[in-house]
């Protein structure tokens, strides 16, 4: 993603536009090795670099993805579209969740979907998903672009020669702050919703034990 600082708002908005997403009919259908999955990934999520030279995907990281319980190891060494599936729900959490809580996102899903023959499972999960991304682009844009018109509005007092960089600032700081609400509240509906399943589920399965 590139931002020229000439017309900051109408590049942002251009950047956006230009992102690109990984559509469920773009997803192959047939098992890939590793140097296929990583070129896979980082040719259909190359707009999301912020420098060229960074990876978006390497095999380090997917091996620790299998060790961390986060990613269900391969078939054969292969990677069928399922793994694929996962792997770009965990690159878009990673960016601003621990692995602990991608674990508890995600490990209720792939535990229950992951390979599932009774209809729902991740393609169908992935493709739902999917659906609300252009509602939730069209949302966002709407709300940088308030952002932007809000801060320029900052620091009219300020000299001239410094307005720009604190106007810069202050919409900086509306982002920022709109991530770290976010982020909270993904927090707290994991600490309160989703932690405390792996201890319901053994409870239940407990139960279950006893009346047998």
């Amino acid at each position: 993603m590139t931002i020229d600082d000439k017309n900051l708002l109408n590049s942002i908005l251009e950047s956006l536009k230009n992102l690109n997403y990984i559509k469920p009919e773009d997803i192959p259908n047939i098992d890939l090795y590793m140097d296929q999955v990583t070129t896979f990934m980082d040719t259909q999520l190359a707009s999301t670099k912020r420098h060229p030279e960074d990876k978006i995907l390497t095999k380090t990281m997917i091996n620790n993805y299998t060790k961390n319980n986060l990613l269900p190891p391969p078939e054969k060494k292969k990677y069928t579209k399922e793994h694929l599936l996962t792997l770009i729900f965990i690159y878009y959490f990673k960016g601003i969740m621990s692995i602990s809580d991608i674990q508890s996102i995600l490990n209720p899903i792939t535990n229950k979907y992951f390979s599932s023959k009774d209809g729902m499972d991740l393609t169908a999960i992935y493709n739902e998903v999917f659906g609300l991304e252009y509602d939730a682009s069209k949302i966002l844009t709407k709300d940088i672009i308030r952002k932007y018109i809000t801060s320029r509005q900052t620091f009219e007092n300020a000299d001239e020669s410094d307005r720009d960089k604190l106007q810069l600032f202050s919409f900086l700081c509306m982002l920022s702050f709109d991530v770290y609400l976010k982020r909270m509240i993904i927090e707290q509906i994991i600490d309160t919703k989703l932690s405390r399943q792996p201890s319901d589920s053994v409870k239940k399965g407990a139960k279950e034990n006893k009346k047998k």
